[in-house]
């Protein structure tokens, strides 16, 4: 080594990476609409690794000439808009509200408005303010901002 000072490569307990077909539009949403950084990319391949107050994720431009050593071999069928279908990344935020009205701003597809949710977890409910996107391949995102808990209602009710 040259003495040079790496930054060790950051894992986290998930970090889904996402097939898109115009890596260019997909950074555009992701960094401009969403507010995720970019920490690092490898334009020639048509991948990035982005961060959104600690969810992480990957853009991978799946192309029509795969590129040499990238041959999307785990892909299990044929990709079709929309992509993800049966799944939402849920995310959490600091700042749903804000998030929400600059989503509403850029034109984005609203998959379900803001709203308060309550889910049963055990003997109370756990609550957040959320909605959800749909990016400008399909992908359901889900940015939640928490609430705190309340004793459930009595049983039977």
């Amino acid at each position: 080594m040259s003495g040079e000072k790496h930054e060790p490569y950051l894992l986290t307990a998930l970090t889904p990476e996402l097939c898109c077909s115009d890596i260019a539009a997909s950074l555009a949403f992701y960094t401009q609409v969403l507010g995720f950084t970019v920490q690092y990319e490898r334009p020639e391949e048509g991948f990035a690794m982005l961060e959104r107050q600690g969810s992480r994720l990957m853009l991978n431009e799946v192309r029509a000439t795969p590129r040499r050593g990238s041959d999307h071999a785990w892909l299990t069928g044929k990709l079709e808009k929309p992509y993800g279908r049966g799944i939402n990344f849920e995310m959490c935020t600091q700042d749903v509200e804000v998030l929400y009205v600059r989503v509403q701003k850029a034109g984005a597809k609203i998959f379900l408005p803001i709203g308060e949710m309550w889910y049963r977890r055990d003997d109370h409910y756990v609550g957040n303010r959320q909605f959800l996107v749909q990016d400008p391949d399909g992908y359901l995102l889900r940015f939640a901002e928490g609430l705190g808990t309340r004793a459930a209602p009595p049983k039977g009710l």
